[in-house]
């Protein structure tokens, strides 16, 4: 097939580059389903359960419940070695850079024990020392001892636990369970397809991890949760929202968090997300934060639909919110992002290593035309 015939397109919009059971993305209804069950009806079920699903395929049976909540509990803590590399770490290096540095570093199981193979293992195995390299770069920043996780507690109350140094309330727990499990998985993203790619090359599922965390760091994809939040603190105040909007318009800069790539109505996620900010959020400051990012996109509507255009604030625009009141630093808030959708990147390895191919896309070549040795002279 010549240059011509190809079809071309820059971000790959449009054009199909593969299958998946893990997750369907609905865009023009504003669907969202893991392994074919609805957001909706997941997002209050058992964090770890939900995870099962993603990377399975199946809900897990009691014996697998107890076995993966057992694994996590255990892989959760760093060996020695891992803490001495961690500690050798800039503690101003930002945690998506420490993330995408140390889990190829990381010591993983040589065997397997869930009976569902290596990979999948070793893949959790990294899910569960993400948590702890998080809570525990926080801590060493604070100039604070590094926490291990509790046997038998919650996956997420022993995360909060480990970053803050004390336990969370249950409501805390069940909004970060409900929010990591809106993010955990979402079909061929930009960090999930990186992940593909350098799995392609049948590198092992840390090389293809370290390549979806990399990925996600960007303002374009995970990043946006940061910038949002920080966009709000920037402005202050509902009241100044208008001006803000008007005038990022006027200039032209993007309104980090508002509008999706796939999605031409609500996000789903959002949907569900945003109520739960409001009743997480119960502080004056987290309030006010609040009440700023809705005016944002109040204005955004306003604007849009003056132009007979619709935007909606996607899952990144509200989350911030709720990481914030669980007293998250923002620049904390895409690593918590991979915390979650590691799950979705060890479900793309496993679904895509039996049938590999290497993705090799053709370029189309705009440079200066060849010549021959005798048109040069």
């Amino acid at each position: 097939m010549s240059n011509t015939e190809s079809v071309y397109s820059s971000d790959l919009a449009g054009v199909v580059v593969g299958e998946t059971a893990i997750s369907d993305v609905q865009g023009e209804a504003g669907v969202l389903s893991y392994r074919g069950i609805d957001i909706n009806d997941l997002v209050d079920a058992s964090f770890l359960h939900v995870a099962w699903l993603v990377v399975f395929g199946e809900w897990p049976t009691g014996r697998e419940q107890s076995a993966i909540k057992s694994f996590m509990c255990r892989h959760a803590t760093l060996t020695d070695r891992e803490q001495d590399l961690l500690k050798q770490v800039n503690r101003e290096l930002h945690p998506m850079l420490m993330l995408q540095g140390m889990v190829p570093l990381l010591e993983l199981p040589t065997e397997a024990t869930l009976g569902r193979g290596l990979d999948a293992e070793q893949g959790l195995c990294i899910a569960a020392k993400i948590s702890s390299l998080i809570a525990a770069h926080y801590r060493l920043g604070q100039n604070k001892s590094i926490l291990e996780p509790t046997p038998g507690k919650l996956r997420h109350e022993n995360f909060l636990t480990m970053f803050h140094g004390r336990a969370p309330s249950r409501e805390q727990v069940r909004m970060l369970d409900a929010a990591q499990i809106l993010q955990m998985e979402h079909s061929f993203n930009a960090g999930t397809f990186a992940g593909r790619v350098c799995a392609s090359t049948l590198a092992p599922i840390q090389s293809s991890i370290s390549a979806s965390i990399g990925t996600l760091f960007g303002q374009l994809h995970g990043g946006a949760d940061q910038a949002a939040l920080e966009m709000a603190m920037a402005i202050g105040s509902p009241d100044k929202a208008d001006a803000y909007v008007k005038d990022c318009l006027a200039n032209k800069v993007k309104i980090m968090g508002m509008g999706h790539r796939e999605y031409r109505t609500v996000d789903p996620r959002a949907k569900i997300l945003k109520p739960m900010a409001v009743e997480l959020c119960q502080d004056e400051e987290s309030k006010n934060l609040l009440a700023t990012l809705v005016a944002v996109e109040e204005a955004c509507q306003r604007e849009f639909g003056a132009k007979g255009k619709e935007i909606w604030a996607n899952v990144e625009f509200y989350k911030g919110a709720v990481f914030h009141s669980l007293g998250i630093p923002t620049h904390y808030f895409t690593a918590m992002f991979a915390q979650a959708r590691v799950y979705g990147y060890i479900a793309h390895f496993l679904e895509f290593r039996p049938q590999n191919k290497l993705i090799r896309p053709r370029a189309l070549y705009n440079g200066t035309p060849p010549q021959s040795d005798k048109s040069a002279a």
